[in-house]
């Protein structure tokens, strides 16, 4: 275990658990209500949903490690979407500058992994072979 190791799990799981949290919210506020104001932003409606699934299944799968460098890469695409159809407007202080932070983490996440405590790391690869 080292600090490098450490500090992408603490992001992975910070990360997932923020990203659960938002889907959840977007289910139990109505996801009908979401849906609409997507339609209202230029976005089709159908999209809600398709986003509070990446958000909620995702959040689960990166708190577990499961599809890490996959699951960050879908976060970072709803980031600059996030950014650029709806917050850019409002500036970076007070607008997108959380988004920004959650785009960072997961570009990071997407190209680096985190394999501490994670299910990806049980899973045997071509690269690695099981452990016996």
């Amino acid at each position: 275990m080292n600090k490098h190791e450490i500090g992408a799990l603490i992001l992975r799981v910070v990360l997932g658990i923020t990203f659960f949290i938002h889907g959840l919210a977007k289910l139990q506020g109505g996801i009908e209500n979401t849906a609409g104001w997507f339609a209202s932003i230029g976005l089709p409606g159908i999209l809600a949903y398709v986003v509070a699934g990446i958000e909620l299944l995702g959040g689960v799968a990166l708190i577990i490690g499961l599809g890490t460098k996959f699951v960050s890469a879908l976060f970072a695409l709803i980031m600059l979407g996030a950014i650029v159809k709806v917050k850019i407007g409002a500036g970076f202080m007070g607008g997108y500058e959380l988004d920004v932070v959650l785009l960072a983490i997961a570009v990071f996440l997407s190209l680096t992994g985190s394999s501490l405590f994670s299910l990806d790391s049980k899973i045997p690869t071509k690269e690695t072979p099981p452990q016996i």
